[in-house]
């Protein structure tokens, strides 16, 4: 019969990764991640071809903070624009997976494009993904991974404004929504059709 010693440590060691699996499934529940993220200041920006977009935005963000001294140049009146192509607004995938808050894709005057999600709110889980999908109301894995769906990245947080870098020549005139889902359990979260 073995000893209570070896007993503790044999439940110690079941139970380590137990617990350590359970906390990585429950915590999201219990925990709010908030983001604020600003419109990327390189939304205008005409890039140079040897810089990326994060790269462009890292040197923008610097310049907004440097203090500036008055021109007496005038500003030229016509500045590359962003471009909403897509809109729509979040909604509850079921009675426990539910968000709110809305998804706009722009067109960069690069010809990139971003997701902004905006005064969003989404249930909280583990490895919640962002994906942009042809199907305008996916339900399940199938109709959120079809072909031409586009996975721009994990979630910031799961409250507040944030934005996602579409990547180069996807064609932003293809998504029907943009997808709040788990990967490791197949569950989608939250859905923002486009308008």
């Amino acid at each position: 019969m073995p000893s209570r010693k070896v007993i503790i440590i044999a439940a110690a060691i079941v139970a380590a990764p137990v617990l350590a699996v359970a906390w990585w499934l429950l915590s999201p529940l219990l925990i709010n991640t908030e983001v604020d993220e600003d419109f990327p200041f390189s939304a205008n920006a005409q890039i140079p071809a040897d810089m990326t977009q994060a790269e462009a935005e890292s040197v923008m963000a610097g310049m907004s903070k440097i203090d500036m001294q008055p021109m007496a140049e005038p500003m030229p009146t016509e500045t590359p624009e962003f471009v909403p192509v897509a809109a729509g607004m979040f909604r509850d995938a079921d009675s426990f997976h539910r968000g709110s808050g809305s998804a706009t894709i722009y067109r960069l005057s690069d010809g990139g494009g971003v997701l902004r999600l905006e005064d969003f709110r989404v249930t909280n889980g583990p490895d919640l993904r962002v994906i942009l999908t042809p199907s305008a109301n996916p339900a399940g894995r199938a109709d959120v991974l079809q072909e031409g769906h586009v996975r721009l990245g994990s979630l910031k947080g799961n409250i507040g404004d944030q934005n996602y870098e579409i990547p180069p020549g996807a064609d932003l005139d293809s998504f029907g929504s943009a997808v709040i889902y788990c990967m490791p359990f197949s569950v989608v979260f939250s859905v923002a059709t486009f308008e």
